[in-house]
């Protein structure tokens, strides 16, 4: 008999008990005498049983299922976090469920069939600010928002410490001697785009530079946008010497559309990301970018939806991620 097809009911005839008796040992009861489960086991074993796991627990009141809802799967940034909370939830004996809701109608259908059927036991929701879905997880615990910073109405978040990230990034073109640095934004309804603007601003004002709307383009994270934002700059006329992308992709945007324009990265345009994608190392010329660890970002999110739904004395905890200055060859020193 092939192993799938294996059922309790079947475990019970070749030890000669009831099934009853099977789902006591399957679940650890301590009301089966040694020497019956013993025999279970042994059946167990011999046939090559393996238990629903997820019905066992269901069965314990339990779905040891937990969800984590993304705005997408195929972005990198977004799978990177993923990857590390499925796997710190699988070393914690859960389930990670991932799904993925483009919009708020989505996101509230996702809602009203993993909570209202009992499918999972708490929620990551990654880039929750996006668009309103936020207001709709209001009452809903455990909830971990992951890519946001830290606000009122998110009990447990863990997100890059983006404004650092922003301030770092554009202090590194600074130190090279640029004055005129330009930005590509993300998306401005978002969090961290907000905040890594926040830091460069901060960083041109300490350094007594005015901030300048002609050199700030708006992109929304693919690298035809990065392309597109530096295109709009250009055409306002006086070119910046210096680009902070706000993530890797963009920047490769900006340095195709930089050469198309007949300069030279670092040259004539230093350009520098944020995240240090796998293949930044291999750009033409190597990505100078803040990286983000993404893995741990994920696994700590992780760790902490699991206390919390663990602990009822898991207060609020907000965890902001530092990033670390990566200098490859897009950037270089500028002098007049």
């Amino acid at each position: 008999m092939p192993r799938s097809s294996i059922t309790i009911r079947d475990v019970a005839e070749h030890a000669g008990v009831s099934h009853q008796t099977v789902s006591r040992v399957i679940n650890a009861s301590e009301n089966v005498k040694p020497e019956t489960r013993s025999k279970v086991e042994a059946s167990i074993n011999e046939l090559g049983f393996r238990p629903n796991a997820i019905a066992r627990f269901m069965a314990r009141g339990r779905s040891q299922t937990l969800a984590c809802i993304s705005p997408n799967l195929t972005d990198f940034t977004f799978a990177r976090i993923i990857e590390g909370a499925e796997i710190e939830c699988r070393n914690l004996g859960y389930f990670l469920l991932s799904t993925s809701a483009p919009d708020e109608e989505t996101f509230a259908s996702l809602l009203d069939e993993l909570i209202t059927s009992r499918r999972t036991e708490g929620l990551l929701v990654i880039n929750p600010f996006a668009d309103g879905r936020y207001k709709l997880l209001s009452g809903i615990e455990p909830v971990v928002f992951v890519g946001a910073r830290p606000r009122e109405d998110a009990a447990h978040s863990v997100a890059l410490d983006d404004v650092a990230s922003g301030q770092d990034a554009t202090q590194h073109l600074l130190d090279l001697g640029h004055r005129k640095i330009g930005m590509v934004t993300g998306p401005m309804v978002e969090d961290c785009t907000q905040d890594r603007q926040a830091g460069y601003r901060a960083a041109l004002h300490d350094a007594g530079i005015e901030y300048d709307t002609r050199f700030v383009a708006a992109g929304d994270w693919s690298a035809i946008s990065g392309y597109a934002a530096f295109k709009r700059i250009a055409a306002k006329g006086e070119l910046p010497t210096a680009i902070f992308a706000q993530n890797d992709q963009m920047a490769v945007g900006v340095i195709r559309a930089a050469r198309e324009a007949g300069l030279n990265v670092p040259n004539d345009l230093s350009v520098i990301g944020v995240d240090d994608m796998p293949l930044g190392s291999y750009f033409d010329p190597p990505l100078t970018t803040m990286r983000q660890d993404l893995f741990q970002i994920g696994r700590k999110a992780a760790r902490l939806l699991t206390r919390a739904l663990e602990s009822t004395e898991v207060g609020e905890e907000q965890h902001l991620i530092s990033a670390e200055l990566v200098i490859r060859n897009s950037t270089t020193s500028f002098s007049n």
